[in-house]
């Protein structure tokens, strides 16, 4: 068939006209509906019950179904099925005929598609080699017209190669996203040897994720031997493309989002070469601000000094950006975005250098939350930047503490403590020991 069933067990696979006796069962079940409208009918008219019904689940089969205050009204060939209580349910041999054929056929007639799909399994054995040969060149076919249909689309062009490790689009887009808004605004990039790292910052919704990854779309179309959507393109030697952007958590594997996010950047700064592309979209924020920000910092300095991989690395760690400073490599970019009162309006053009705000907060309003939310909000903001240097950062937990004043009696018990061997102690010292370190504790 054109649009044959998923499973063989359905039937419905094998084609119309194929098969005289498939042909001949389909003709009986594609007439039982009228037969039993024709029954139901007829049935209204002998008994003059005219909310009688005929009706079938696979249980009880097919029955004939009337109201119980309607049982005297019945003939003597209705023989009672099944008594619910409101209704009566019964079968006349008629009806029993025809249940037997229609259930019959519908068996017989996905049997013999199945013997008939078999054989013809059978008889196309011998020519898996020319099969597959076919199908092969049906593919490969079906992927070239598609690129050329894309080559002859308006605002994709053909991408130069280049030996330098480096890439450089102009008016670069998405091809998936720009079908699916008004307005795509396009952006272009420039990355290489001497800009490897670029930080990108900006708010959430800007685009800084549809940036990256129509960056990585781009440089996989030029492999394929593909236009791209964009004014120019000149992609370098690339030999890999790695990501890292969204998160999954692998709760029945015992991985947390954080787990798998340091898992992958694990893979990606063991495996990445200097002509290889890195995508990394947040990195370290699944642990505190200050842990986040350092594997942040620490792994962006690895990627220069250790990969040298061309990198687009999105963050909202704005102390990030100050690794220019120190790297020459790595350069700033950011997402633009304007403040409209309490509101931020998105640009989606990608331009040099750091931004300078966050927009958490006017992102959030525009989610919907709660008017009280949000002016709690700005007002913690404001008391954290101006209490900045005064707020006490999370210790680390293996690190050695400091034993202060108040404390001393306490390590003198532990002291104390660590000198007792249970194993030599009977029952009565033992209730000595500790009363004497209760005294101890008390005093």
């Amino acid at each position: 068939l054109p649009q044959p069933a998923s499973s063989l067990r359905e039937g419905n696979v094998i084609a119309q006209g194929f098969n005289e006796d498939l042909d001949k069962l389909r003709q009986f079940q594609d007439r039982s509906g009228n037969f039993l409208t024709e029954l139901e009918q007829n049935e209204r008219n002998t008994t003059k019950i005219s909310n009688l019904k005929i009706e079938y689940n696979r249980v009880h089969g097919f029955f004939i179904e009337i109201p119980r205050s309607k049982a005297d009204l019945i003939p003597d060939y209705y023989k009672r099925r099944q008594t619910l209580k409101n209704v009566e349910r019964y079968i006349t041999p008629e009806l029993k005929e025809f249940e037997v054929k229609a259930l019959s056929s519908r068996d017989s007639s996905i049997n013999l598609e199945k013997e008939i799909y078999d054989k013809i399994l059978k008889s196309l054995a011998r020519y898996i080699k020319e099969l597959k040969a076919i199908t092969e060149g049906i593919s490969e076919l079906d992927g070239i017209s598609s690129l050329a249909r894309l080559a002859l689309r308006p605002g994709y062009v053909r991408p130069r190669f280049s030996a330098e490790t480096k890439i450089e689009i102009s008016n670069g887009r998405h091809p998936v996203v720009e079908n699916q808004v008004d307005t795509f605004i396009s952006n272009s990039i420039s990355i290489n040897e001497e800009r490897q790292v670029l930080l990108l910052t900006g708010p959430n919704m800007g685009g800084k994720s549809t940036y990256m990854r129509q960056t990585a779309v781009i440089v996989l179309l030029a492999h394929l031997g593909s236009y791209v959507p964009a004014d120019s393109a000149i992609i370098g030697d690339i030999d890999q493309i790695f990501s890292r952007i969204g998160a999954s958590d692998d709760l029945s594997g015992g991985q947390s989002t954080f787990m798998m996010e340091m898992t992958e950047t694990a893979r990606i700064l063991d495996n990445s070469t200097n002509k290889s592309l890195i995508l990394l979209d947040e990195i370290g924020r699944g642990t505190s601000t200050y842990d986040g920000l350092a594997l942040a910092t620490a792994i962006a300095a690895h990627i220069v000094t250790t990969n040298s991989s061309l990198t687009l690395f999105a963050t909202h760690y704005f102390e990030l950006t100050q690794l220019v400073n120190k790297y020459p490599q790595i350069k700033n970019i950011h997402v633009e975005a304007k403040k409209y009162k309490d509101n931020v309006v998105f640009l989606h053009t990608v331009n040099e250098g750091a931004i300078s705000q966050s927009y958490g907060i006017e992102v959030a309003h525009l989610a919907g939350l709660p008017e009280k939310v949000l002016t709690a909000a700005k007002s913690h903001l404001r008391s954290l930047e101006s209490n900045r240097e005064h707020i006490p950062r999370q210790e680390d937990l293996f690190a050695e503490k400091k034993i202060i004043q108040g404390q001393k009696s306490g390590h003198a018990l532990i002291k104390k403590l660590s000198k007792i061997n249970p194993d030599e102690l009977s029952p009565k010292k033992a209730l000595l020991v500790l009363y004497d370190l209760i005294e101890n504790l008390k005093n």
